[in-house]
């Protein structure tokens, strides 16, 4: 009796050690598990505070909205167009790795959203001119394609009135970037690019991937797609070019 009785002890005291090793180790497991979401949620916290503190600097970079900006010949440029202007400027100084808050990115950041605002203007002051126009069906199909962005028109409204925007002033914005597109389709040049250019440019890429422990994706992959990107560069110097000229001509006053 006394064997089975030590022998049944020794199992239960085995049995007892392997439940409190497993306790011990779930407890470890549990006080890692809990030190490690307590380190995420503060590091979470940090980053949330960094994003917060950044989105106040960007902000602060905004003018009031009824403020004139600059005056292209006869027409306005609000406050409100360059604040909209500004904040995809600054997107895309961040996506480049720049600090648009920084003292040099924000004497960049400025100059390129005047530049660009007073750029569009100008192209479409002569698209005016050269009779460019956007019909009611080209307006109404392309906002038809803007609702589709939304789960229901409540939605889309509710869109348009934080955006401050009525349907109307919508309306003539499409119709802006409807004639915009028609006047750099018909007036400015498509330059080619060829062969070399694009297999240039995806060496290149490439080699980037490389140093940074990737493997770049197939040459005939991506070939179609980096072609329409270097044309796309291209006719946008293009486009510069022509605003250059339009410049010369015309009367342009920075208020800010």
């Amino acid at each position: 009796m006394k064997k089975i009785s030590y022998t049944l002890i020794a199992c239960l005291l085995s049995v007892g050690l392997a439940a409190c090793s497993s306790n011990d180790a779930k407890q470890d497991k549990q006080n890692d598990s809990a030190k490690s979401t307590e380190t995420t949620q503060a590091d979470q916290k940090e980053q949330q505070k960094k994003m917060e503190e950044m989105q106040k600097k960007l902000d602060a970079q905004k003018i009031d909205d009824q403020k004139v900006v600059a005056t292209v010949n006869k027409d306005k440029i609000t406050g409100s167009e360059y604040n909209s202007a500004l904040s995809t400027i600054q997107g895309q100084l961040q996506q480049s790795g720049q600090d648009p808050t920084s003292k040099e990115g924000a004497k960049a950041v400025k100059k390129q959203t005047i530049d660009a605002l007073v750029g569009q203007e100008l192209i479409l002051q002569d698209a005016e001119k050269k009779g460019f126009k956007a019909s009611d069906k080209q307006v109404d199909k392309q906002l038809k394609e803007e609702k589709k962005q939304f789960k229901d028109n409540a939605q889309f409204e509710e869109a348009l009135k934080k955006s401050g925007l009525t349907v109307d002033q919508l309306k003539s914005d499409i119709a802006d970037s409807i004639k915009y597109s028609q006047y750099i389709d018909k007036e400015i040049k498509s330059t080619s690019v060829s062969e070399k250019d694009v297999k240039a440019y995806y060496d290149q890429y490439a080699e980037q991937m490389k140093k940074q422990k990737q493997k770049a994706p197939d040459f005939k992959e991506v070939k179609s797609q980096i072609k329409k990107q270097l044309e796309s560069q291209e006719k946008q110097k293009e486009v510069q070019k022509e605003i250059e000229k339009l410049k010369k001509s015309a009367k342009i006053h920075v208020s800010i």
